[in-house]
């Protein structure tokens, strides 16, 4: 059977991400990571379909650019500086820009419930539970210490995540931690939001973004996932660019450049067998688009992996 005529999976389950299993298993067994954003980006990329954390919360600090984040039945458009926190199981995704910076740290719950239970445990335990999207250039002049003390806590905890000194490290780290979570406890109430997407918009934006993981590599067409998801061609492009700013074709080609990227960063398969593995049936073809979206060629985005800047996608 041809490759866009196999049959499209009905019921995708939220996939749950370890982080600690699946990008950087040195953590396998603590509490705490702490990861740039930028890193994070160029592993899992800028355009994070639907998943949930499982007995992890995370908190995202995202510095400059837009934002578009899908917390839950709930959508906003952010401009950075921002932050957004996703207690454990709340299915979320989100988009970030090409040049977007800042920081990721991922708690187990244990951990978390103890550091905020040994603040206090009254004026936490509602929010915590819930996810948050916060605008931190939006906040009232009055509470604009908060946010500089939280920039400034998450650079220290930076610079203590890139020393990793056995003595004291992790107890440096989680008294950093606390502080920081106690302004964002602080932060929770004050930022501006904007919640503006219906939520059978968003429900077909996930189911949409799903689809695309489970079939990006058989080049399906738009007609595929619109018949799929029982609407048409031109509301699926509507939904898409509402919610991410990208219109639908685009969402599938970011993802096999994302899935190529990773590839010729991580594995050890030549281009052309890349190529294949994506599911284009002539080397040459899989070489143009590449270089047509990532700006570069595929052998000098190999050769040059570590350093060299890659052209924006969007």
């Amino acid at each position: 059977m041809p490759n866009s005529e196999k049959r499209l999976s009905a019921n995708v389950a939220i996939p749950n991400i370890d982080i600690t299993q699946v990008y950087d298993q040195h953590y396998a067994d603590e509490d705490l990571h702490y990861e740039s954003l930028e890193k994070l980006a160029d592993f899992f990329g800028r355009n994070m379909a639907v998943h949930h954390h499982d007995r992890f919360y995370q908190l995202h600090v995202v510095l400059n650019g837009i934002v578009r984040v899908h917390l839950d039945e709930v959508s906003f458009n952010a401009k950075g500086p921002m932050f957004f926190l996703t207690p454990p199981t709340v299915p979320h995704a989100f988009i970030i820009e090409e040049q977007a910076t800042g920081h990721v740290i991922t708690i187990r719950q244990q951990l978390i419930w103890q550091l905020l239970g040994e603040v206090d445990q009254q004026n936490w335990i509602g929010f915590i539970n819930q996810p948050l999207c916060v605008e931190l250039h939006a906040i009232e002049n009055n509470n604009k210490a908060s946010v500089e003390r939280l920039l400034m806590l998450l650079n220290l905890l930076t610079q203590e995540n890139s020393t990793r000194e056995k003595a004291h490290h992790m107890r440096a780290m989680q008294s950093l931690l606390q502080l920081i979570l106690t302004d964002v406890c602080r932060l929770a109430d004050k930022g501006v939001t904007q919640k503006n997407m219906a939520k059978e918009d968003i429900r077909i934006f996930h189911h949409f973004n799903e689809l695309i993981e489970q079939h990006y590599r058989q080049h399906l067409s738009l007609t595929h996932y619109a018949n799929h998801i029982k609407i048409t061609e031109a509301r699926l492009n509507n939904v898409c660019r509402r919610l991410s700013g990208l219109p639908s074709k685009r969402l599938i080609m970011d993802r096999l450049v994302q899935e190529s990227r990773r590839l010729l960063r991580f594995s050890s398969m030549s281009v052309t067998e890349i190529g294949y593995h994506l599911g284009f049936k002539d080397p040459a073809y899989f070489a143009r688009f590449f270089r047509r979206n990532a700006g570069v060629t595929a052998s000098e985005f190999r050769e040059n992996k570590n350093t060299l800047p890659i052209s924006e996608l969007y």
